[in-house]
């Protein structure tokens, strides 16, 4: 068996070797492998052949940190995120291999199959990173917090693309704000960054500072058809060199006229007498269906209303008790005369 372990531990390295990557400068790697080494294969291989393994798969993990290309576009850097994914598969997988309580050789194919497979999900994340996450600014200059897997030091990686971003037309009526706007969606992911500087812009060689500061907008009220013309804005780094460009041509537009509807309750015969017609405005905003009514007049009219309903009981009840009466009238004149004749006396007989 002893031929055949030094075979697959072999070939465990030969087709490992190639998978470079940066999960040995996480320190969770470090404490999987050491118990993989001290809490299990102390009790399910042979002292010797545990040190062999051991050291087999210490160095293929190491050689993750080297940076010969992956691909001919592997930039050898890695940011937090992605680092966190490959670090989480590789530990499910020695927690899986621990887990499947295997020995000797089995173990040995087990975890070149295992590992062989990570090396491949890793290379995915690389490409993954780089095509989506590597230095997301279309323009400007971009400083990106990554890991240089060669050390396992983090610092910042250079974005460099053109810094001029662009001219925005920005068209504002007069008397109306106008908002100026120079943040980009990478400026929150960017390290190093220090300002907002927007400038008027008067010519060629002459340009006035509006503001400077963190804010990245910059709002003027009630512009004026002078205010129109060019602006310009940088974003500032800590490299003294502006990270963004963007310029502004502002165009102010005639004030807008704002026509409102006319209600027909407003709407009155215009008398000769300036008071009368100052009543009349008077009454025509009492009419307005856009005039609320006081908190005193609501008062009113519920009262008027919990009166009139009243009424309408009580007359109700009334005319109930008339209909009554009414349909039994004659029953009533009857029994009054039968009482009657039952207490009235017999009449006395005269003796001729």
């Amino acid at each position: 068996m002893g031929p055949q372990l030094a075979l697959l531990v072999a070939a465990l390295t030969s087709c490992l070797l190639p998978a470079r990557g940066c999960i040995i400068c996480d320190p969770r790697v470090l404490a999987a492998l050491d118990s993989l080494d001290t809490e299990y294969l102390s009790n399910h291989m042979a002292p010797e052949r545990r040190r062999n393994v051991m050291e087999m798969i210490r160095q293929t993990v190491r050689n993750f940190k080297d940076l010969p290309d992956l691909q001919p576009h592997f930039m050898g850097v890695i940011d937090d995120a992605t680092m966190n994914t490959a670090v989480v598969s590789f530990l499910r997988t020695v927690r899986l291999v621990r887990n499947s309580r295997l020995t000797d050789d089995r173990f040995v194919r087990e975890i070149s199959w295992m590992l062989t497979l990570e090396k491949e999900a890793f290379q995915h994340y690389i490409d993954q990173f780089q095509k989506q996450d590597l230095c997301p600014n279309k323009c400007g200059t971009m400083l990106q917090r990554l890991l240089w897997c060669k050390n396992c030091v983090q610092d910042n990686y250079i974005c460099r693309k053109s810094r001029d971003c662009g001219v925005r037309q920005i068209n504002v009526h007069e008397k109306e704000d106008m908002i100026l706007d120079c943040e980009l969606n990478w400026h929150k992911l960017s390290e190093g960054l220090t300002n907002y500087s927007f400038y008027r812009v008067w010519g060629s060689n002459s340009e006035t500072l509006l503001y400077k500061g963190k804010r990245p907008t910059l709002t003027k009220p009630l512009v004026r058809p002078e205010d129109a013309g060019n602006y310009r804005c940088e974003l500032g780094t800590v490299r003294s060199s502006p990270a963004t460009i963007i310029h502004f041509q502002v165009t102010v537009l005639p004030q807008r006229i704002i026509v409102q509807p006319v209600s027909k309750s407003s709407t009155f015969v215009t008398q000769p007498s300036i008071i009368g017609t100052k009543a009349e405005e008077e009454i025509g905003d009492d009419l307005s269906p856009t005039h609320e009514p006081s908190e005193c007049s609501k008062n009113v009219q519920r009262g008027r209303l919990i009166g009139l309903l009243i009424w309408c009981v009580f007359l109700l009840i009334a005319g109930f008790v008339t209909g009554v009466l009414y349909f039994r009238y004659g029953t009533v004149i009857d029994s009054i005369n039968s009482c009657l004749a039952q207490t009235k006396p017999p009449p006395h007989k005269t003796r001729f």
